[in-house]
């Protein structure tokens, strides 16, 4: 809740609450009673003390001494004082309000005297009455800046946990570019060595993925369409090196037309690790990239034949699976599933990426 819509309400609750006070003259009034101009404004006078003594708190008393460096003890001098004051001064008020409904009826002498026995019981009640409202406007005062305090506090430490949370994603989006250079370059650099062609066109998907690196990763969220085929460009790079023992398949499923939003380069991590496990210069190999996509739901499930690196094998320390834990963790909190699991049986290694938050606007 932002700021502004926080003031907003505040100043609406303040005329609700201030209209209903000077209302309740009119609503308890005795019906018996004709309610006269000059009553009611004596009336208003108890709403009007609520209002001094609240504002008095809440502009002046509660900013200026309720802090950590606030001198308390003026602060309950001064509202003790302000409370009194006020209570007496709506005693007076009372009384001539009492006073001038005595004339307006024409009360006997002897009916006159009695109540003015018990009048001075009447003006004690009324008086500790008084303070007791008083005091509570004031305790409502001071219990809405400490209020707002805490929710501005509250406001600011969440700004300030989101706008760290971007800064460590866009730390992330810039180590995943050197990371996937590095395997890339690595092979186009292997591939060089025994056809010259084939590298000159793996430099050329390279240039295609670049592009969507350098524009789109710099973003907060990416068109699905547009993330599959750099993923799709990927894929294709990979299999320049490839023998005929390896199949790659993709299946791809999503709307069209899409305008479904993806973090950016979620998913290519998955697809480098497939590549670094599930191919065997030996034996059969397969990789299947599925992609699927939905009003409710955006999956990446890919499965490939599992060949476990050697304790010789050093090239990787797990990196890019760590940047797409942390990225799904602060991109979608608590709106994604990562299950990964080996198959002993089949012998294959499946990653698969649930995401519930689709931010999905068919048109």
């Amino acid at each position: 809740m932002s700021k502004r819509l926080l003031r907003r309400e505040w100043l609406l609750l303040q005329a609700i609450v201030w209209i209903v006070l000077f209302l309740m003259p009119l609503v308890f009034s005795d019906p018996n009673d004709n309610m006269t101009l000059s009553g009611y404004l004596i009336r208003s006078i108890w709403p009007l003390a609520m209002i001094f003594v609240f504002y008095v708190n809440y502009l002046w008393l509660a900013p200026q001494y309720i802090n950590q460096h606030g001198d308390k003890r003026t602060f309950w001098i001064v509202n003790a004082c302000l409370v009194v004051a006020m209570a007496a001064i709506l005693g007076q008020c009372n009384e001539y309000g009492r006073q001038l409904s005595k004339k307006e009826r024409m009360m006997k002498h002897h009916i006159i005297r009695l109540e003015s026995d018990d009048n001075m019981k009447n003006i004690y009640i009324m008086f500790v009455r008084d303070v007791f409202s008083l005091s509570v406007a004031a305790a409502i005062a001071n219990s809405i800046i400490m209020y707002q305090r805490l929710k501005m506090a509250e406001l600011a430490r969440k700004e300030a946990e989101a706008a760290r949370a971007d800064a460590e994603l866009k730390a992330l989006r810039w180590q995943i570019n050197p990371h996937f250079l590095l395997n890339t370059l690595n092979n186009i650099y292997a591939l060089a060595a025994f056809d010259t062609d084939k590298a000159q066109s793996a430099i050329m998907q390279l240039g295609k993925m670049l592009r969507h690196i350098l524009y789109d990763n710099q973003q907060q969220l990416v068109n699905l369409r547009n993330e599959v085929e750099f993923l799709h460009n990927y894929i294709n790079l990979m299999k320049i090196r490839l023998s005929s023992t390896v199949d790659i398949t993709e299946e791809i499923k999503i709307p069209n037309p899409c305008s479904l939003q993806v973090a950016p380069l979620i998913f290519i991590s998955l697809i480098e690790n497939a590549f670094k496990h599930g191919v065997s210069s030996t034996e059969h190999s397969y990789i299947k990239v599925k992609i699927i996509a939905d009003t409710t739901h955006i999956i990446c499930d890919i499965e490939n034949s599992y060949h476990p690196k050697t304790e010789q094998d050093h090239s990787g320390h797990g990196i890019g699976l760590l940047q797409v834990q942390r990225r799904l963790d602060l991109s979608y909190p608590g709106s994604y599933e990562w299950k990964k699991e080996i198959d002993q049986e089949r012998n294959c290694y499946q990653s698969k990426i649930i995401i519930y938050d689709t931010k999905l606007r068919n048109h």
